[in-house]
């Protein structure tokens, strides 16, 4: 995506802003936490958590019924449609959430089942130990026999062969289990396959150690039960601007007992958990919905559809403003042109109106900022990019015109719709009058692969696709220069943090400290290092491990310097815990999403490919780049 996001702070007078925080206080957040208690209490709740999706009409018709809600009588109309659009959002995103949450529970619950210690399996197999090791020999045998074959006839189809980890065919074996445990028809190849397992695909030859499979067993029991409550308990509940909740639970606590220790826990949640003092933001989603001008002192200013008669001035930083003329210049340029040019090349795309929790005493219009996001396409800055914009806008509209001509016999609502959509048409091919700036053109076979670690957050590697051979590479050291020493100086805040969550949490105090933007600013330190060697190089994209691959390549990067440590199982487990305390994990996914954020300025390409388990980050750095690169050439 080409599209960013800035943001502004709006100054205007004490009655503007009153009237504005009562609004969005007293009437649109209580009209959010409304429409969040509705869905939670809809009949077919469980359905849709079950299945992960919901219609998203529903919300709409639970809103308009509740538009004749004295409560919530009197907001725009643009309030109403921001409150559904905003539900939507946060449901949307919680049903995945569930989803995911409920594969998870429904996995373990069958793995518990499938887990046996060797006493239970010999008594359910009717065989002997060392019968079952010898059955265990034999299909793992057949399952690597049959694994073989099938990456042998991969890699025929290929232009090279790659060898598999150690980690990805354990990995194959375990997928591999699971499907034959699932289609074995006798009980002795069932118990067999739990065996295995259970001892990570592995035949072992020492005896069981009793107590360890116990806790290993009550481990995987914890997991289910903290899945069940998360999925029964975590349901969105607003924000409580008037911490009428809060109060309430302090004179239940206060004047009755805990019936149990669930109870009890609810009740310190809901006493320490912190609500946002701020009411939820309103959304602007068209660019239309804002009108801007400049008042008699030369200041831009901006007014919102359904707040007309009040008017906010912006107030940015200088390498921001830019922007926010350029807003006012699209909109005077349509105006002048009597509506001759469309909209859909504005630069402005969207907007959304919140306000910024500030420390400060008094009331709350006055104590807080007032403060405006607004989304822009970096594309449309310039002619170059307008003529991308607009050639690909072109190309759907005509598209939908030609679809719709095709269904024949078409009502005069069809006709209309084909005539406004001619009538777009010809105003998206009416060009605004923008900068001159050549586009970026890499080469094709140039890529920078970025490898993420644990201990070194970034690594890159320029690779030439063709020979595959490196360029050159960058440590973090390189990338970071001079401003090297902050990576430490983030380590040991992140350190000090986790301290003083643990003792407040062992204190059973508020635990949710803030943490500086130091992390940030080092990831956009990192990113715009990893645009600059790209553009370099001219390298036509930049390759980032998947997102969702990190949890596995950060335990891989701990077990591996926890072996070198020590071959003691028990040394190296405690080695990687102290690891973990010192280094701790890194923000991957702020990183990947700023490096997109930057290199979709530019007009950089961004691949995704998986990052292999094993070798130094810059060997990781290197394979991304060049599976990426065979992976473009197969597709």
């Amino acid at each position: 995506m080409s599209q960013i996001t800035i943001q502004c702070r709006l100054v205007a007078n004490v009655n503007t802003r009153q009237q504005l925080w009562q609004l969005m206080a007293d009437k649109n957040t209580p009209l959010i936490n409304e429409l969040l208690l509705h869905i939670s209490e809809h009949p077919d709740f469980g359905t849709w958590r079950h299945q992960g999706r919901f219609p998203i009409s529903t919300v709409k018709q639970v809103c308009e019924m509740l538009k004749a809600d004295p409560r919530f009588i009197g907001q725009p109309a643009r309030f109403y449609t921001s409150a559904t659009t905003l539900v939507n959002y946060i449901y949307k995103s919680w049903f995945a959430l569930m989803k995911r949450s409920q594969y998870q529970l429904e996995g373990k619950i069958r793995w518990l089942e499938m887990l046996n210690s060797d006493v239970e399996l010999v008594e359910s197999s009717g065989v002997s130990l060392d019968s079952l090791r010898i059955k265990a020999a034999e299909i793992l045998t057949q399952l690597v026999i049959l694994d073989n074959a099938e990456t042998q006839s991969k890699n025929e189809k290929k232009a090279k062969k790659r060898k598999k980890s150690q980690n990805s065919v354990s990995d194959a074996l375990s997928k591999n289990l699971f499907e034959a445990y699932g289609n074995a028809e006798d009980n002795l190849t069932r118990c067999t396959i739990s065996y295995l397992l259970k001892n990570g695909c592995k035949i072992n030859d020492k005896e069981e150690d009793a107590k360890k499979f116990a806790q290993r067993r009550r481990k995987l029991e914890i997991q289910i039960e903290r899945l069940r409550e998360q999925l029964e308990t975590r349901i969105p509940k607003g924000r409580d601007l008037t911490d009428a909740k809060w109060l309430e639970t302090i004179v239940v606590a206060t004047h009755n007992v805990p019936k149990n220790e669930a109870e009890a826990k609810s009740w310190q949640d809901g006493l320490l958990r912190q609500s946002s003092k701020v009411p939820f933001p309103v959304a602007y989603e068209t660019n239309e919905d804002m009108t801007w001008f400049k008042n008699q002192f030369g200041r831009i200013c901006v007014k919102f559809n359904g707040l007309s008669e009040h008017s906010f001035q912006v107030y940015c930083d200088s390498r921001q403003l830019h922007w926010f003329q350029r807003f006012l210049e699209d909109q005077q340029i349509k105006k002048n042109s009597k509506n001759q040019h469309s909209s859909s090349l504005f630069t402005l795309r969207s907007g959304r109106l919140a306000w910024q929790e500030e420390e400060g005493k008094g009331d709350p219009w006055k104590a807080n900022h007032l403060t405006l996001y607004c989304s822009v396409d970096t594309r449309l800055w310039t002619t170059e990019g307008t003529n991308q914009v607009r050639e690909e806008k072109a190309e759907e509209i005509t598209k939908t015109i030609t679809n719709t001509k095709a269904k024949g016999n078409l009502n005069e609502k069809q006709q209309a719709h084909i005539k406004r959509k001619n009538s777009t048409l010809d105003r998206i091919n009416n060009p605004f009058p923008r900068p001159t700036k050549p586009l970026y053109k890499g080469q094709s076979h140039i890529l920078v692969g970025v490898s993420l670690g644990l201990e070194k957050p970034a690594t890159v590697a320029i690779v030439d696709g063709t020979t595959g051979k490196v360029l050159t590479y960058r440590s973090i050291r390189q990338l970071l220069g001079d401003n090297y020493k902050l990576l430490n100086r983030q380590r040991q805040q992140k350190h000090s943090l986790s301290h003083q969550r643990q003792v407040a949490q062992t204190l059973a105090a508020p635990n949710q400290f803030g943490e500086s933007e130091l992390g940030e600013y080092i990831d956009r330190l990192l990113a715009k290092e990893i645009i600059a060697i790209a553009q370099t190089y001219s390298a036509v994209s930049i390759v980032l491990p998947k997102l969702g691959d990190m949890r596995e390549q950060v335990q891989s990067e701990i077990q591996s310097k926890a072996e070198q440590k020590s071959e003691l199982l028990e040394v190296q487990k405690q080695y990687a815990k102290q690891y973990r305390v010192s280094v701790h994990q890194w923000s991957y996914g702020r990183l990947i999403s700023i490096v997109q954020s930057q290199a979709a300025k530019i007009g950089i390409v961004i691949e995704e490919a998986k990052q292999p388990i094993r070798g130094s980050p810059q060997e990781k750095a290197k394979e991304l780049a060049i599976s990426a690169y065979h992976s473009r050439k197969i597709n």
